[in-house]
């Protein structure tokens, strides 16, 4: 095949179809040929026309192939062999021609090659990266063959008219007849290890030098197992049961031994039981007084030995609950005034939403990196998208494909509209064109199976409809026509979703997404014009594309960026009723349970509404107090505070309202009202401010965390209860004097003006008269006694202590993170959205490895520690990313990361003669298929144009080991980016890597910021991005140590889940700091070491048992459950607190004084927290919000019924067995009154 005979349609040359010797050509040819073709010298069988075209036809591959030497030159060797050997006649052998203008031209051939060479050919190259596209290389020149026979295939294919290959038809042959004389072509291959021609790690890892590599860090998903027989356990499990069975033997040993000591104790000190027996009797005389209160015998009285700071505190509030009773109108008015003046700083209210603000501390790394990125490259675009997908027909287990004419052509239909919509932002109309991305500042880069017809409908006929489609997914790298209309390849996973493996014909959902510029202002107008057009886009495919797509029997599910957030406002509105039923059904519990036994003939005056109304109202005006000091301060508030906060002090303002109300009831009718307030305060106000000031630094605590959702809410939270606390024992006093004096005077309640005579007022009952209620005679005759059972006794300690062990076990399956879904109302369109990105999407995030610093002067060894081609070294960053993506299970990285330094080197490679040349003036001349090289208007591309005497910008000797020097690379570097791609030199770096790199102050030799760009495995659940971003950290800084760089990883979702790194950590030190800080004051406060340690102990356990029930509920850990467990320390202080405090007051043994406690706290207790909270959160439970129903509901639920069984239950088990000895001292009476006698 010698010479030229004729040209096709599209300008593609024919050979002629005659044999000729070979001839020796001139110095200048032959220079030319040994550039190309080294391997051939001497004669050539070959023209000059013949290289030329050859040269032209390879220089489009060289680009992909440049960053391995031996793969191209193993590839050129390939066509060098073919056009120009002068042992060409001996390998092919051609088998048809055709008549082209009347000359005979070459049709179709066989091309004789031995199965050695094209074993060795497809070796060097097949795992040769494309760097701008994040994909082997052969997808572009090989059509992804997965051989060489395949690859042979599609060289050997003839093109169809204007597209790239081979003019005619190419058979390739391994053997040939002896007869025929032909002998296979077998020129040597080089391996792409070989040292001379070496290739990188990423292109070929099993060269020697990659395989000394280590590979990267697998850690294994499983954890430690222990087998016993058929059955396996965790470590955790197995270790925690055997510590339950050594703990429970030892108990239960315990148990009997002291059980048996007792019985002796009790035969021996049997002719004192007569005394005993008669101390009862006088106990039950006035059972209904709390214990302080109990005379042994006329002559002696029980007294109670208290610590200083009790003894203080019962000093002070004997005093001050005098003053207030005397006083109240202007204590009331007082305390008014204060929380009065903190609400006033409500006009400065405002809510924080940006999640950086939320989730991120101020020091955060990630926030810090975030900045950095927005700054230096440009922030990460916005993201329209539709998700349009099949439905199964009825009995078929598997989707139909989507892949259909109908279905393509329904999708221009929704195209058009979707270009049609112009959003209205400040009088100007604004369209998809004027916000998209646009990566070559033309075409929109919309991710669609519409850019295989370069989103013109018409070309649908054109190309030949799906055919097309189904063509252009198997070859979308190689073939001109599939390009999309931004001018560069659609890889199918990005715009097909629903497949496995490589069938993306079997795809059953189109994907469409529109990238849409960002700003790092977000109160740009860019920003806002974006916003503008999505809320049309939105209501676009509400009202018109949704019915359209259903018509069709097929789903649409949709989502703009700004859907969310959009989503978050009307949920945080959606369940406002729910909440004030809520509110309302505890107020009128409250009103309830603060009043007497209902009597109908009384009971408009011994009910309690408007009392109950009265501390509901203080407890608001606490949470608004607190509101309004730290919206004053600048400190805004967050959705969660709104939700939680009210629930939180309104549980704890209701148990002290209910114990402030009881006490006073217990008094004597026969004391003036005014003694009657002093002692009920003197008897439970030491327990009030041990639980509040409990409650208070555990939540002060709480407010030193480094998460700004969790210390806001804390530091609400701990002015609220605090000002709660200050407002019970001085708002709530005087009103319950008030309330009181009402009822005496025979008012009606709610209507106090309205006075009748009731026989309530005439037939006053004093101390022995009035009967206890029935919850409190329930605690004391019923559930004390079951508990002082000895089996009982000891069933509850083993049931408790068996399920906080179990709890721990579970508490290591909780999960970090928080599902979108959940979050999000249950009617909202975005539920079907994120199911459908779970089901269908098949690439995961955007991923970055951002390089700061990077020196790229000749001196600095930063540039091959950085790229992945030819000269690269093993160990450097690119390499690394290749690796990594080889074990993507663990490392959560898909693919080789997308590289402009590799494209730079290559394009200012000699080798790559298309890309970087020079015109002989020495400024830079484009390829030749560009202006204006290639005139637009003439269509005029040919070798004799403007471009003729272009030159490559460098020659092999102006280069270092194939690097520039500083004044090559910084001279070159911006007419990189600058340079657009194309067929002849697809290395351009205009679009691909315009927001790659930080060109600012380049010119010292130093580049503050650069990226490669690659992407995450699918991730489906929130466990999956936590591990991803944690596995992407850890791999970014092993491979700084290493290079000694500075590196980090950065993606679009970091920002909301760096947070969950450290949940965990963030969840103990605050809960241990939280239940420490209520340890120490009651230490103080008590100076029990004892009862403090026992309160310690019941908290601990319930906030582990809360968790093991998130574990066994399936809800994560997170900021929402993170507050809920620190509050859950707070409620569960008021479960422990006020038990404990009447426990260690009380006369008598362990039993009784536990009866004491329960009969006087427990249904104070019970009704004011357990009930009130109950009926609250069961309301929780009808909300149209998911976030409602999993960490309110059923959190709030599970933390009530753990606080009452550890409170009332548990805890009285544990005094009985294990509490402090009494207190109580005999003492010889020194008055005949009824009083309340503690000393210090």
């Amino acid at each position: 095949m010698y010479d030229i005979c004729g040209a096709r349609e599209d300008g593609k040359v024919l050979n002629c179809p005659y044999g000729s010797p070979s001839v020796k050509p001139d110095d200048l040819l032959s220079q030319k040929i040994q550039s190309l073709c080294p391997t051939i010298t001497g004669n050539v069988c070959c023209s000059e026309a013949q290289f030329d075209t050859l040269r032209s036809q390879v220089q489009q591959a060289i680009p992909f192939l440049v960053g391995c030497p031996a793969c191209l030159r193993n590839f050129l060797n390939l066509f060098c062999e073919l056009t120009c050997s002068p042992h060409q006649s001996t390998f092919i052998n051609v088998t048809t021609t055709a008549k082209v203008k009347g000359n005979l031209t070459v049709s179709g051939i066989d091309f004789y090659a031995s199965d050695a060479f094209g074993e060795g050919l497809y070796e060097s190259c097949k795992d040769v990266k494309f760097g701008t596209m994040n994909t082997r290389a052969l997808n572009f020149i090989g059509a992804g063959a997965q051989n060489f026979t395949e690859w042979y295939a599609f060289i050997g294919r003839r093109a169809p008219l204007d597209v790239p290959g081979s003019p005619y038809a190419m058979i390739f042959k391994p053997t040939a007849p002896e007869s025929s004389g032909i002998k296979p072509m077998n020129v040597s291959t080089y391996s792409c290890g070989d040292i001379s021609l070496g290739c990188s790690c990423g292109d070929c890892p099993q060269s020697p030098v990659c395989a000394n590599t280590a590979p990267p860090p697998h850690h294994e998903g499983g954890s430690c197992a222990v087998r016993i027989g058929s059955l396996k356990a965790k470590c955790v499990d197995f270790a925690l049961t055997i510590l339950y069975i050594i703990l429970i033997s030892m108990f239960l040993g315990w148990g009997l031994f002291h059980r048996k000591r007792e019985r002796n104790q009790t035969s021996r000190m049997n002719p004192l039981s007569d005394i005993k027996d008669s101390g009862e009797v006088i106990r039950k005389k006035d059972e209904n007084l709390p214990a302080q209160m109990v005379e042994d015998s006329p002559q002696t009285g029980s007294r109670v030995q208290l610590s200083i700071v009790q003894g203080y505190m019962s000093k002070f509030y004997r005093r001050y609950g005098t003053w207030v009773a005397r006083n109240p109108i202007l204590v009331l008015s007082l305390s008014l005034a204060v929380i009065l003046l903190l609400c006033v700083g409500l006009i400065r209210f405002k809510v924080e939403t940006r999640p950086e603000k939320l989730w991120v501390g101020p020091g955060s790394k990630v926030a810090e990196e975030k900045r950095f990125f927005d700054t230096h490259l440009a922030p990460f675009y916005r993201i329209e998208q539709l998700i349009l997908a099949t439905v199964p027909d009825a009995g078929a287990q598997k989707l139909p494909s989507i892949v259909t004419e109908d279905n393509i052509k329904l999708l221009f239909e929704i195209q058009k509209k979707v270009d049609g919509i112009r959003a209205n932002y400040s009088g100007s109309m604004v369209s998809l064109t004027d916000i998209c991305m646009k990566p070559l500042d033309k075409d929109c880069a919309t991710q669609s199976v519409l850019q295989y017809f370069q989103m013109d409908p018409q070309n649908l006929e054109n190309y030949g409809g799906v055919e097309h489609v189904n063509y252009c997914l198997q070859h979308y790298t190689s073939a001109d026509t599939c390009r999309s209309a931004f001018k560069a390849p659609l890889d199918p996973s990005t715009s097909l979703g629903g497949f496995s493996g490589n069938n993306y014909s079997e795809a059953s959902a189109f994907i469409v997404t529109y990238p849409v510029n960002n700003v790092i202002d977000k109160e740009g107008n860019e920003t806002d014009k974006a916003v503008a057009w999505e809320k049309a886009f939105i209501q676009l495919v509400k009202n018109e594309l949704l019915p359209m797509v259903q018509s069709k029997n097929l789903t649409l599910s949709f989502s703009s960026e700004s859907s969310i957030e959009e989503e978050l406002k009307r949920e945080s509105t959606a369940d406002v009723i729910t909440i004030l039923i809520s509110y309302l059904v505890m107020f009128a519990y409250i009103s309830l349970t603060l009043g007497d036994a209902p009597h109908l003939s009384s009971f408009y005056i011994s009910s309690k509404v408007l009392l109950g109304l009265s501390g509901v109202m203080l407890v608001m005006l606490s949470v608004l107090g607190s509101v309004g000091f730290f919206s004053a301060i600048g400190v805004k508030s967050t959705l969660i505070i709104m939700e939680v906060i009210p629930f939180l002090v309104l549980a704890v303002g209701v148990d002290n309202m209910c114990i402030l109300v009881h006490a006073v009831k217990r008094q004597p009718l026969e004391l003036p009202l005014e003694g009657r307030i002093s002692n009920a305060l003197v008897e439970v106000g030491p327990s009030i401010t041990l639980a509040s000031l409990s409650e208070v630094l555990a939540f002060a605590a709480g407010s030193f965390i480094p998460m700004p959702a969790c210390r806001v809410f804390s530091m609400f939270a701990e002015l609220a209860v605090l000002l709660d606390f200050l407002l019970q024992v001085t708002a709530f006093v005087a009103l319950i004097v008030f309330d009181f004096l009402r009822a005496e005077d025979k008012r009606v309640d709610c209507i106090p003006c309205m006075k009748i005579s009731s026989s309530y007022a005439d037939t006053p009952k004093g101390i022995g008269g009035r009967r206890p209620g029935l919850l409190a005679r329930y605690m004391r005759e019923i559930h004390a006694p079951i508990l002082s059972l000895w089996g009982v006794k000891i069933a509850v300690i083993s049931i408790f202590a068996a399920f906080t062990l179990a709890c721990i076990a579970l508490t290591t399956r909780v999960e970090p993170g928080l599902e979108q879904q959940i979050v999000l109302p249950q009617d909202s369109y975005l539920q079907g959205y994120f199911n459908n990105v779970s089901e269908y999407l098949r690439i995961g995030p955007p991923l970055y490895f951002v390089v700061k610093n990077y020196n790229y002067s000749s001196e600095s060894s930063h540039t091959n520690q950085l790229c992945s081609i030819s000269q690269c070294g093993s160990k450097s960053l690119l390499n690394e990313i290749a690796r990594a993506s080889l074990t993507p299970e663990s490392t959560y990285i898909a693919m080789p990361a997308a590289s402009w330094l590799d494209d730079f080197l290559v394009w200012i490679s000699p080798e790559a003669f298309g890309c970087c040349r020079k015109f002989t003036n020495g400024s830079y001349c484009p390829p030749d298929d560009q202006f204006p090289c290639c005139s637009s208007d003439t269509g005029s591309c040919g070798l004799g144009g403007v471009c003729k005497d272009c030159t490559t910008c460098f020659r092999h000797s102006d280069l270092n080991n194939d690097r520039p020097s500083t004044s090559q690379f910084k001279e070159k570097l911006p007419l990189f980016f600058n340079a657009l791609p194309s067929a002849d030199c697809a290395k351009g770096g205009h679009g691909a890597y315009t927001s790659s790199i930080d060109l600012q102050g380049y010119e010292n030799g130093v580049i503050q910021a650069s990226s490669f760009r690659t992407y995450h495995t699918p991730l489906n659940k929130q466990i999956d991005y936590v591990n991803s971003m944690r596995a992407a950290r850890e791999f970014s800084s092993r491979v700084s140590d290493s290079l000694k760089m500075e590196i980090f990883p950065y993606s679009v979702f970091y920002m909301f889940f760096e947070q969950y790194l450290d949940i965990w950590r963030t969840a103990l030190i605050n809960l241990a700091i939280a239940i420490g800080a209520v340890f120490v004051v009651c230490l103080v406060i008590t100076c029990s070491l004892w009862n403090s340690a026992i309160i310690l102990l019941v908290l601990a356990m319930i906030v582990v048992d809360l968790m093991g029930v998130m574990a066994i509920l399936n809800i994560q850990l997170n900021a929402v459950s993170v507050v809920n467990l620190v509050m859950s320390v707070g409620i569960g202080v008021e479960f422990c607190v006020h038990i404990t405090h009447a426990f260690s007051v009380s006369c008598g043994d362990r039993d009784q004084r536990v009866r004491d406690a329960l009969g006087t706290m427990g249904a104070s207790v019970f009704s004011g927290i357990t009930l009130t909270k109950l009926v609250g959160v069961i309301v929780l439970c009808f909300s149209r919000t998911e976030v409602f129903v999993v960490y309110y509901f059923q959190m709030y639920l599970a933390l009530v019924l753990l606080g009452f069984l550890h409170g009332l239950v548990f805890l009285p088990v544990v005094l009985s067995m294990f509490g402090p000895p009494s207190r109580c001292k005999l003492v010889e009476k020194q008055e005949d009154r009824l009083s309340v006698s503690l000393r210090p």
